[in-house]
């Protein structure tokens, strides 16, 4: 259990120091397992997130 814990407090130190880019992109991660979101489905949506920021940058 300690070398678990030791583990994950590693893994946070290290992801306090990374780019906000990749912390959003490990939270979404985190996000779509624990809801057991489908592989597919999940690509699906990303693409059209994608798409929506896309539009977003160039109108600003």
């Amino acid at each position: 259990m300690l070398e678990e814990q030791l583990e994950q407090q590693v893994k946070t130190d290290a992801l306090a120091d990374a780019p906000d880019h990749v912390k959003l992109a490990v939270d979404l991660i985190f996000l779509l397992e624990n809801n057991k979101v489908d592989i597919d489905v999940a690509l699906l949506a990303i693409e059209l997130v994608k798409s929506d920021l896309q539009q977003k940058a160039i109108q600003k």
